[in-house]
């Protein structure tokens, strides 16, 4: 069944509640907010024992370099799969990954709880990969299936739903992830994150999801095809980058909770609380986007975002104390949550069906790929110089972008890269 075969004649759009109890968005809605928080549950106790264990904020980011580096590499082959095959098996495979990776990791900490700092981090990097390559296999395949769950009218509403586990995952995973990590231990804590995803395949392999759009005769599944379109779609092109810039500049709010909670005078407890404002803004941010149901414009959501997300950064450069903190925090969480639902929303309304299964790969690849190299900058300059420097150069790549990709950028009319599919 297609996105066209659910899209019924006289009948109006749903709002958000039908959206979330509805069999199939709702399945993918819930299982996908129980995962998440899985997977910030998982990024933020490696953080927490990568820390603990070298006390470089350059090996925390090398966390996010192995567990998203592979977005770089494998996303768009990844992509190609979920246009040629089946998204939501694809989506099963790769939360049984994570589970594998989370599980691993909390099976080896518990065995050796002894182990000398080398050990656990090399335990917990190898794991992260694991995690890593669960994203790049389920990640496309996940953001692809959305509009064929939904009928003509939703795409906004539901592009802002599918915001909401992101952001959900963003206050629960480093409260629960923190609380766990200190009062019963980090092993528990990956145990936990294993299987919250393990849940999320068990509720997709229970529910019969529509079947792939039938495919072409010919049809010419090169991701290059998908490249092509995307160069002479301009709009579309800048709505990517404009991700990459909003992955590059959320990633502190795990890299470098632990380095603002130490300059400031906080502990582990204080990380997680960090972290959990960026997601408590970005929550507050999408509860009422979605009440707005599609206004202001995309292009112009997108961009209010972005500034959002500057000035949130730009706080936390001048940060010295633990109030200023979380509300630099909430802030640019905030802004990440309006400008990713503003650019999620775009991108889905030009990506042709046979090709969005390839361009959501490059969704992903710039929105969870551009991560190691935030990681790795970031850190580093967290390293070199301070956290406050580190946001500062955050805030300053998010104005220029917000520059660049202003709502003109974003919302001229389709060219005849459409017809060329």
């Amino acid at each position: 069944m297609t996105a066209a075969t659910r899209t019924r004649p006289g009948i109006s759009p749903r709002g958000p509640l039908p959206l979330l109890v509805d069999r199939l968005f709702g399945t993918l809605f819930w299982g996908k907010m129980l995962s998440v928080i899985g997977v910030w549950t998982h990024s933020l106790v490696a953080a927490l024992v990568i820390f603990d264990a070298t006390g470089s904020a350059l090996m925390v980011g090398l966390v996010g370099v192995v567990q998203f580096g592979p977005q770089l590499i494998l996303s768009p082959t990844s992509g190609k799969w979920a246009d040629r095959g089946n998204p939501a098996r694809q989506v099963i495979i790769g939360r049984v990954l994570c589970a594998i990776g989370s599980g691993t990791i909390a099976v080896l900490l518990a065995v050796l709880h002894d182990a000398g700092p080398s050990t656990v981090t090399a335990v917990v990097l190898i794991g992260s990969f694991v995690v890593g390559i669960g994203f790049v296999v389920g990640g496309p395949a996940m953001q692809s299936i959305v509009p064929s769950l939904i009928r003509t009218g939703e795409l906004p509403t539901a592009m802002a739903l599918n915001s909401v586990p992101m952001t959900i995952g963003r206050i629960v995973g480093p409260i629960t992830g923190a609380f766990i990590a200190a009062h019963v231990g980090p092993a528990w804590a990956f145990g936990v994150s294993a299987a919250l995803s393990l849940a999320f395949a068990v509720m997709l392999a229970v529910v019969r999801f529509p079947r792939p759009a039938p495919r072409k005769a010919g049809q010419d599944f090169r991701v290059r095809v998908a490249l092509r379109h995307v160069w002479q779609d301009r709009p579309l092109l800048f709505a990517l980058i404009a991700v990459a810039t909003v992955g590059f500049a959320s990633d502190p709010a795990i890299t470098l909770a632990p380095s603002m909670a130490e300059e400031v005078g906080g502990g582990a407890q204080l990380v997680g609380q960090l972290s959990a404002a960026f997601g408590v803004g970005a929550a507050i941010s999408l509860a009422l986007l979605a009440a707005l149901r599609g206004r202001p414009s995309a292009p112009t959501t997108a961009s209010i975002g972005l500034c959002a997300l500057a000035l949130g950064n730009g706080l936390l450069a001048v940060s010295t104390n633990v109030g200023l903190a979380m509300i630099g925090f909430a802030i640019a969480g905030c802004g990440f949550g309006v400008a990713m639902t503003g650019l999620s929303t775009v991108v889905q309304q030009r990506a042709p069906e046979a090709l969005r299964g390839r361009i959501m790969a490059l969704w992903m690849v710039g929105f969870v790929g551009s991560r190691p190299l935030a990681a790795a900058l970031l850190g580093g300059s967290a390293d070199l110089f301070s956290a406050h420097f580190a946001f500062a150069l955050g805030a300053g790549v998010v104005v220029v972008t917000a520059f660049v990709c202003r709502p003109k950028a974003l919302s001229h009319p389709r060219g005849s890269a459409l017809n060329d599919v």
